[in-house]
């Protein structure tokens, strides 16, 4: 069973680029979401975290904020 993944970041940040390829590594789809240029995308990732920080990853609902190895691969269950 896939799982929806969200992944709010900035393109400056370095730990989102290590979610990202941690994410593509274990072959997971991913949507990708600059919250740095989508003023939308930046409100629905604080209402979502309570967060400002990224990165921010949504796993079917499951709300992961940081580069957590741990956390992402429990809500993937890989």
């Amino acid at each position: 069973m896939s799982k929806t993944v969200k992944l709010y970041s900035t393109s400056t940040c370095s730990y989102c680029h290590r979610a990202k390829d941690f994410l593509k590594q274990n072959n997971v789809q991913f949507e990708d979401v600059d919250v740095g240029i989508d003023p939308a995308a930046s409100k629905e990732m604080m209402d979502k975290s309570g967060q400002m920080g990224v990165p921010v990853i949504d796993i079917d609902g499951t709300i992961i904020v940081g580069f957590d190895k741990e956390a992402i691969s429990k809500a993937l269950e890989i």
